[in-house]
């Protein structure tokens, strides 16, 4: 089976992929982790050079990837990965999709606690990530709502 853990920075994929995948004596993969791998830049480094949009078009040709090489895994993916190319239905019709649904404050806490190794928000003071993550809350969060389970996450 695969599954898919879907949601915004910072919402806990990453660990509760892992002890998932422990559980269920499966494959986890970390879709940043694997592009990193596959392109042997770091994710700074490719927003970097090829801005957000062709990273985005990196992150959707490597989740098709992934999902033809393995047949069992656990895969959690970037916060944006489910809202551009049509990713979300792809995962959809290729397994189960879950959707790790952490509360605004939660997120905001752990992005200033690690914004050097997100893009997206290492240039943003503190003071200005709360108000980020709710504007692009508002705009991912009908893709997230598109996953077939939903589970609420909020411990720091």
């Amino acid at each position: 089976m695969k599954y898919f853990l879907v949601g915004y920075m910072a919402c806990g994929k990453t660990r509760k992929g892992r002890e998932m995948a422990k559980e269920q004596g499966i494959r986890f993969i970390d879709l940043d982790a694997y592009i990193v791998e596959r392109e042997r830049s770091s994710i700074a480094e490719i927003f970097a050079r090829v801005g957000e949009g062709g990273f985005r078009k990196l992150e959707t040709r490597y989740l098709h990837e992934v999902c033809e090489l393995y047949k069992d895994f656990i895969l959690s993916t970037g916060g944006g990965a489910p809202c551009f190319n049509g990713n979300m239905e792809y995962m959809n019709n290729c397994g189960h999709t879950i959707f790790l649904n952490t509360d605004i404050d939660t997120i905001t806490v752990r992005l200033i606690r690690g914004k050097q190794k997100r893009p997206i928000v290492s240039a943003l003071k503190d003071e200005e990530i709360r108000d980020f993550v709710v504007k692009h809350l508002e705009q991912r969060l009908p893709f997230y709502k598109m996953a077939k389970e939903e589970i609420k996450s909020s411990s720091l």
